[in-house]
């Protein structure tokens, strides 16, 4: 059965509560899913108990944004379980960061005559963490932009006028903490990391490998065949396993959908017994 590795919810930037994500990933026939919510596990008890009644393998875990430039480098962390650890404990610090973040984009906002309130952001966002998609769908239901991908363009994006960094940890904390805490680290869509030369890219797997990075998302589900099978080819010259997943955010990701990304994504149960492999061999 297939499986997809990489999910949000509602306890960080998606639209769908966890319990809703496990519903609609069995009603999709996965085997398994990894609920990947940004700097957080509050939501894996509920997806959890909502796994066990519908009979799907559900897989804890968290997405880190790392330190890194030119581009972005995203962390999936698999089987981060949802109690005291050491990776556990520095996400505090990261969502602390995060709603420190919120409330100065917020008054930026502001400043650009937009009438937004935090609280209306907050209710948006439900019980979970706040994320500039709660942000941006706030902006849409007020009519300042037609839809998210525009107030991401105009607003919150990287260089936008509203947009705001926050701390994060370094490649090698993450690496580091996740093995810490038993859970394996495995390097998010790649083509994210602003590396445009093959060499250059060949170069930072070599050091993460080192790390102790386990895997590298090379079934993502915005990429085409021939990404795909660059990146899986990639990921076995660096001793890394190719993982994937949809990056599924509901509503607040449009055309992404849950297990088969744009449509053609298929991410086998094969990857994840490499994965479940690999940590048997580490913990």
């Amino acid at each position: 059965m297939p499986v997809d590795l990489h999910t949000h919810s509602r306890a960080s930037d998606g639209s769908d509560t966890p319990a809703e994500l496990v519903r609609a990933a069995a009603a999709a026939r996965l085997g398994s899913i990894a609920l990947t919510d940004h700097d957080t596990v509050e939501g894996i008890a509920e997806a959890a108990a909502t796994a066990d009644q519908v009979g799907i393998e559900l897989i804890p875990g968290t997405e880190i944004s790392c330190e890194w430039s030119p581009g972005g480098m995203h962390m999936v962390i698999l089987w981060l379980e949802p109690t005291s650890g050491p990776l556990q404990d520095q996400l505090h610090r990261l969502q602390d960061g995060r709603n420190n973040r919120n409330s100065r984009i917020v008054e930026r906002l502001q400043g650009l005559g937009l009438d937004v309130s935090l609280a209306e952001i907050e209710e948006e966002a439900g019980a979970g963490s706040v994320g500039r998609p709660h942000i941006a769908a706030v902006l849409v239901r007020k009519g300042y932009v037609p839809d998210i991908a525009t107030a991401f363009d105009e607003f919150l994006a990287t260089g936008r006028p509203a947009y705001l960094g926050r701390d994060r940890l370094t490649a090698e904390e993450a690496i580091t903490l996740a093995r810490q805490s038993n859970a394996l680290p495995v390097l998010a869509h790649p083509h994210t990391l602003g590396v445009e030369h093959e060499e250059a890219l060949s170069e930072l797997l070599d050091r993460l490998a080192g790390l102790g990075l386990v895997g590298l998302e090379c079934h993502y589900g915005a990429y085409q065949l021939e990404e795909r099978n660059h990146y899986e080819s990639l990921a076995r010259r660096h001793g890394l396993i190719p993982s994937g997943g949809s990056d599924y955010h509901g509503s607040y990701k449009e055309g992404i959908a849950l297990g088969t990304g744009r449509g053609d994504l298929n991410v086998q149960t094969s990857v994840l017994d490499e994965l479940r492999a690999a940590r048997a061999g580490t913990v």
